[in-house]
């Protein structure tokens, strides 16, 4: 039999053991949208659904010695790029991503958590914004992320508004700010801001604990649309689309927060 042609995309970021975040969901939501997923593991985490225990960075060079032994092989037609975590580990993978021919690349800037809590240091964070946000296509900052990236509070829509121009400014082709940890009404509403049009995209917002991984999700299925040909702002529409019905289909794993249904359709009765 033929080979069945199909787009490729490379997710760079950290493992969850738990199966609910990180590289495993990234790979979930590739294989869902008939993308082939391809990966380069910049750290080992040990989480379940209660929380993180351990972390261990890998070196830079196994990091970019998994993306060349990648690239160097097969056409990647999308990146997604996660938790980096280190100056070190992130100036070696801005360096190859900028040496190598890519497709687009989506930056999920894993600094702060949605509860508010800094994940990396202030060199990280000033690295990340020197060195890799020029190289994004489309950037998908979490409300207290896009604070720490603008230099501002971030509580109305005009705020929003105003933290995608002034991230914008740092070099990224497209930014979406997120509202999921937003207050009220603006929950579950996002800004999207190309240097040209501003954007608000908003859907009903589902109630549920079962949210682990939805940011990793979210950029991993706007790159796998993105690979797929899909344009900037229908990517991240449909990607929406994607995480929302992920949401409303969790799955019955753990005691703590779950993960949700990646393969809600598989599932859904």
């Amino acid at each position: 039999m033929k080979p069945f042609p199909v787009a490729t995309a490379l997710t760079i970021a950290g493992s969850d053991s738990g199966g609910g975040a990180g590289i495993q969901a990234d790979l979930r939501t590739f294989s869902f949208h008939r993308v082939h997923g391809t990966s380069a593991v910049t750290a080992i985490t040990a989480q379940n659904t209660r929380g993180v225990t351990r972390v261990d960075l890998l070196p830079p060079e196994s990091v970019t010695a998994q993306v060349d032994a990648v690239v160097s092989d097969m056409r990647v037609d999308a990146v997604k790029v996660g938790m980096l975590a280190q100056r070190p580990l992130i100036e070696a993978v801005a360096d190859q991503l900028a040496r190598v021919s890519l497709g687009p690349i989506v930056v999920d800037p894993v600094m702060v958590s949605r509860a508010g809590s800094q994940l990396i240091d202030d060199a990280a964070v000033e690295a990340l914004r020197a060195r890799m946000l020029p190289l994004a296509a489309i950037l998908t900052p979490n409300r207290h992320e896009a604070k720490l990236l603008a230099g501002m509070d971030i509580q109305t829509l005009e705020d929003m508004r105003e933290a995608a121009r002034r991230i914008h400014a740092l070099g990224s082709r497209v930014v979406l700010v997120k509202g999921g940890g937003m207050p009220g009404a603006l929950r579950g509403t996002d800004v999207w801001f190309d240097g040209t049009r501003m954007e608000t995209l908003s859907v009903a917002p589902v109630d549920t604990p079962n949210t682990h991984g939805t940011g990793c999700t979210l950029s991993a299925a706007i790159a796998a649309r993105l690979a797929l040909g899909t344009p900037p702002l229908e990517a991240v529409r449909l990607a929406k689309e994607y995480v929302t019905s992920a949401l409303r289909y969790p799955l019955a794993v753990g005691h703590g927060n779950g993960p949700i249904g990646h393969f809600f359709p598989l599932i859904h009765d």
